[in-house]
Parts: structure tokens; C-alpha cells; sequence
């Protein structure tokens, strides 16, 4: 899939989405209950505690007040007493609930001029004051620590734990559930390449449905291939028959030119058959990669045509191994010299080991191919006789069988229009990296 995410990183996406958008609303709503149930327990232990200052503080004679009021400080609250009070603040709503419900928790508090503030202090988040009953003040003060936070964070910790373990269990389930269909993806990238694979059927039903439906294609494919090629053989063995036959009965015609005329046709009737045959050869590959020495088997293909007296060259190293199919590579070398001789009367044939690949070039003095028809010309029976301006024999499958050969090897076949004139056919085969590794070595 290009640029996106996969099945099983869209499904893990949806699943880590909804997972987090029920933490986050879920944190959300505890977070706010937890903080008006902690406004509620902050108030009742305040008052509790203004409720004893105050009468601890009414009981002593005024002078000994103020060290009462630093005996009665804590790490939570501070107390101080003074005979007289600025006048309250307004109060904010908020502060206006919380002394609601200190006086609602004590109501001895109601009719003690109980006021608070928020304080601009960095450890205090409240203080404020109430009146004792001789007139004086009670000061006090709340400190925030920031257990509260320490506390809250702390917990929504503990609450990623079970998310994190869910999130973890969710991936390995989907993996798991879609498991069959990365087994029926693999199948069909090795089914693209001829091979015949099997697949388990598990899964879901829809996914057990969908790889026996895979299965049964294909089975039907493999079947239709086995049957043409078949049928491919016994048309290419019935035709080569009467082909011999008319070879034979040649010897009978006296009239030289005749001869000569009838003996061509059959040469080219029997290539076009072998062409034929070579392209449509079915699906499977009935040649395994070999080590063979492919300069020897170059130059093996370019004296045959020498030995015909073609203008055939080669430049290159004397050896150079490589596992490759031999016979098809020959045959693509081959194809592309004829198609060098055909529209250029010569060839000239290179090799060359460059980086990690080896190439093979097949360069003519023809007329070359209009840019806009470079890809046309590899296509099956496809015929550019305009623009080469010769009568084309064949079916117009030599390139087609030198692309096929060139892709079962792994390779790139390329095809440019020379800057000083004529056609360069390339062939780039891709080099083991073992291979390149100990050139680089070597180096």
C-alpha cells in the first residue's frame, strides 16, 4: 500500500484511538469527580480544625494567644491571632461554595465572619479569617503541597498499565486474525511468478471463504497453462513434421531459384514457429539458473553469425561466471543480433561488469525507433515497419522473448536510440552481493 498504513496498522490505529478516547474522557470525568470530592473533604477538615482553633484560642487570655496560634500550625494549616482584622474580600463562587460548605459542616461557624482569599503566596492556596467572641481574629492558611498532583499523576499511571496490556493483546490479535491474509498476499506475489502455492485456509470465514476462492483460481490457472502448453508442443511437434517433409521434398525441385525461394520461406516458417513456441511456453520455468560463463557463451552465439560471413562483433572480458539460464539468455543475444542485422547490417556486441550489474549491449547502424514508440516495439507482435523502413519477418516477438528471458533473470532489458545514429539494445543482469562484495574486495 504506498504511502499509508497497512490493514493491521489501520485496525491497530482505529483500536489505539478509541482506547485513548476512553482514557482521556474517562481520566476527565474522575479527574472532576475526584476534585469536588476532594473540595468537599478539604472543606470538612478545615472546618473541623477552625472549629477547635477557635475554641482553643477563645479559652486563653489574649496574651498567650498568639503562641497557642503557632502551636496549633501544622504542616497542612497555619494559625495566627490578632486583635483586629482588615476588612474580608469578596469572594470568588468558588471560594463562596467552599465556605457554604465549611458552614454547613459546622455550623457554629456561620456567625463568625468567616471570609477567605485566594493568596498570592507560592505554598498557600487559601487563606482567610474568622472572628473570635470577644471581637478578635483567627488567621489561617492552607498549604498546597502538591501531593495532589503527585497523586493524580501517580494514578493515571497505574490507569495506563491495564491500557497499555490492552493495546498490546489488541495487536497480537489482529496479527494473529489477519495472519491467513498476509499468507494469501505472499501467494500471490509467488503465483505472479509462476509458481503454485497452496494456501492453508484459516481465518475468519471471510478470510477462509476468500483463500479458498484463491485456491480454486489458482488451480484453474495452472490447469489452463499446463493444457496450452501442451497443446504448444503437439501443434509445434505436428507443424515441424510437414516442415521436414516439405525440406525433404525440395531436393526434387530442379529450378535453382525456386529452390532458393521455397528453402527461405521454409527457414522462416520454422522460426517463426520456434519464436512462437519460445514465447508461449507456459508459466513454469523449464530452465533452472546454472553457473555458466556467459562471455563464452556470447562469443560462441557471435561466431556462429561470423561463420555465416555477418558483420557481427564482440568486445569484452574472455570469461565471466554468473548462474543465469543459458539457454534463454543465448536465445535473447541471438534474437537481438538478427534484429541488429536485420535494420542495421551489422552488430557490434559489448560486455562489460559495472557496479552490481553485468551489461550486455547490442548496438546497430539502423534507423532506429521514434522515442514515443520505444515502449510499443517491446510488446507482443508488435510491428514498427514504418518506422524501420525494411519488410519485418517473423511475428514481431524477438524483443518479447528477449524482455521475458531478461525478467526471469531478475534483470532490466532497455532499449535507446543512439546519439551518433542506430539502436542500443541493453541487457543489465543484476550481480549476487557475494559477487559484488568480493570485486569490491579485490579492488
Amino acid at each position: 500500500m504506498r504511502g499509508s498504513l497497512g490493514l493491521v496498522g489501520r485496525l491497530f490505529a482505529i483500536l489505539l484511538l478509541t482506547v485513548t478516547l476512553e482514557f482521556a474522557v474517562g481520566t476527565l470525568i474522575y479527574e472532576r469527580a475526584s476534585q469536588l470530592s476532594l473540595q468537599d473533604d478539604e472543606a470538612r477538615r478545615l472546618a473541623e480544625h477552625l472549629v477547635i482553633a477557635r475554641k482553643l484560642l477563645a479559652e486563653q487570655p489574649p496574651t498567650e494567644r498568639r503562641a497557642l496560634g503557632i502551636q496549633l500550625t501544622t504542616d497542612r494549616y497555619d494559625v495566627h491571632w490578632s486583635p483586629a482584622a482588615p476588612p474580608p474580600p469578596p469572594l470568588s463562587p468558588e471560594l463562596e461554595r467552599m465556605r457554604r460548605q465549611i458552614v454547613a459542616w459546622e455550623p457554629s461557624l456561620e456567625k463568625s465572619g468567616l471570609w477567605l482569599r485566594i493568596s498570592p503566596g507560592r505554598h498557600s492556596e487559601i487563606n482567610g479569617g474568622l472572628q473570635l467572641p470577644d471581637g478578635s481574629w483567627l488567621y489561617f492558611g492552607m498549604h498546597h503541597s502538591g501531593g495532589k498532583w503527585a497523586f493524580t499523576i501517580g494514578r493515571m499511571g497505574l490507569a495506563l498499565i491495564p491500557v497499555i496490556a490492552l493495546l498490546v493483546a489488541g495487536w497480537l490479535l489482529i496479527r494473529r486474525t489477519l495472519g491467513p491474509l498476509r499468507d494469501l498476499t505472499h501467494a500471490t506475489h509467488r503465483i505472479g511468478r509462476g509458481v503454485e502455492v497452496i494456501v492453508p485456509e484459516a481465518g475468519t470465514s471471510d478470510v477462509r471463504n476468500l483463500i479458498v476462492a484463491f485456491n480454486a483460481m489458482q488451480a484453474r490457472i495452472h490447469r489452463l497453462i499446463d493444457e496450452r502448453t501442451e497443446t504448444l508442443a503437439a501443434v509445434g511437434h505436428d507443424l515441424r513434421t510437414p516442415l521436414s517433409r516439405l525440406q525433404l521434398r525440395l531436393e526434387a525441385v530442379n529450378d535453382p531459384e525456386i529452390r532458393e525461394a521455397m528453402a527461405g520461406d521454409l527457414e522462416e516458417m520454422g522460426a517463426m514457429l520456434e519464436s512462437l513456441l519460445a514465447f508461449l511456453g507456459g508459466g513454469q520455468d523449464p530452465e533452472p539458473p546454472v553457473r555458466t560463463d556467459i562471455a563464452v557463451s556470447i562469443e560462441t552465439v557471435v561466431d556462429a553469425f561470423q561463420d555465416h560471413g555477418a558483420d557481427v562483433s564482440y568486445e569484452g572480458p574472455a570469461h565471466l561466471e554468473m548462474d543465469v539460464r543459458g539457454l534463454s539468455l543465448r536465445r535473447a543475444v541471438r534474437n537481438l543480433i538478427e534484429n541488429a542485422l536485420h535494420y542495421g547490417d551489422r552488430a557490434r556486441v559489448s560486455l562489460q561488469r559495472q557496479g552490481g550489474e553485468v551489461l550486455i549491449r547490442v548496438d546497430d547502424d539502423g534507423p532506429g525507433i521514434p522515442r514515443d514508440r520505444l515502449e510499443e516495439v517491446l510488446r507482443p507482435f508488435a510491428r514498427l515497419d514504418d518506422a524501420r523502413q525494411r519488410n519485418t519477418r517473423g511475428l514481431g516477438l524477438g524483443l518479447a522473448i528477449v524482455q521475458k528471458a531478461v525478467a526471469a533473470e531478475g534483470g532490466q532489458f532497455l532499449l535507446a536510440n543512439r546519439p551518433e545514429g542506430g539502436l542500443r539494445a541493453e541487457i543489465c543482469l543484476p550481480l549476487p552481493r557475494s559477487a559484488t562484495r568480493g570485486a569490491s574486495s579485490a579492488r
